[in-house]
């Protein structure tokens, strides 16, 4: 199967897969790839493959360059029978991977940079999903200090209360750049006020914090600094807030970070499909 949405480009070769996707149930893993060269994509596919609970993958940081390109290949051979892989134009981009037969890609809910936002929709278990996959820029050069970011971040919140009122399933995961306001250790002199608005926005547009469903207290980190060490939780998953009782387990994935596959931990999230969200 091979889909493509507007100013998107799908590449598929289709291999048997690893894993069969579950049934019953949402598998979504969401990492942050670090603009990897094509030997390290390699090596990456080869651990994605491997896990069980990334039937929907969400990958950021895609390099817009050969990287990519072996991304989108190495990720078909390893049994994702679709793969939504945006056009950057040499920027970089999210990607979007499915071990699941049925699903198709949509346009992109922003004009702004929208090969870091695209959509895809899909239906497991007699339950329509949207999937959007998310990668915020980073601050950028000093001379365009916060410009892309800023407005990328007021397009996304801008599109947040439609995706939300779609009626259905909607996760929306990657790399945020940004941490949340109650964040431990706190790094309130790093962000601003505009910043931490962008975290709350999808609350307030009617999502829920996946991780933090399952885990209000718990301290955990996906990205550490490379001169403190100090450790953010960048990396997120975001559900229609109906659904957040149908979230099963929401996990960071250390192993990947650990082992120098990239700077960023996996977030891994499972959502049971067989209940009734609430009203």
């Amino acid at each position: 199967m091979t889909t493509a949405a507007p100013e998107q480009a799908t590449l598929f070769t289709h291999r048997s897969a690893g894993h069969e996707p579950a049934a019953d149930q949402l598998r979504l893993l969401t990492w942050n790839l670090q603009h990897a060269s094509p030997g390290r994509t390699v090596r990456q596919v080869d651990w994605l493959a491997g896990q069980e609970g990334a039937d929907v993958a969400v990958l950021t940081e895609v390099s817009g360059g050969a990287g990519g390109d072996t991304l989108v290949q190495e990720l078909s051979d390893a049994g994702y029978r679709t793969v939504i892989a945006p056009w950057g134009e040499g920027d970089l981009r999210t990607v979007i991977a499915s071990r699941h037969a049925a699903i198709s890609a949509e346009s992109a809910p922003v004009e702004f940079l929208p090969h870091r936002f695209p959509l895809a929709s899909l239906t497991v278990a007699q339950t329509p999903i949207t999937v959007a996959g998310l990668y915020v820029p980073s601050r950028g050069p000093r001379e365009r200090r916060n410009e892309a970011k800023s407005a990328f971040q007021t397009a996304v919140t801008e599109a947040l209360p439609a995706l939300a009122e779609r009626g259905h399933l909607v996760v929306i995961a990657g790399d945020l750049n940004v941490i949340e306001p109650d964040h431990t250790p706190p790094h309130h002199g790093v962000y601003g006020t505009w910043e931490y608005d962008f975290y709350r926005s999808f609350a307030q547009a009617g999502f829920t914090d996946a991780f933090r469903a399952l885990h209000p207290n718990v301290v955990e980190h996906s990205w550490f600094g490379r001169r403190s060490a100090a450790g953010y939780r960048f990396d997120h998953a975001l559900i229609t807030e109906a659904h957040r009782a149908q979230v099963l387990t929401c996990t960071y994935l250390h192993e990947p970070r650990e082992a120098g596959l990239s700077d960023h931990s996996a977030l891994q999230l499972t959502i049971d499909l067989t209940g009734e969200p609430s009203p």
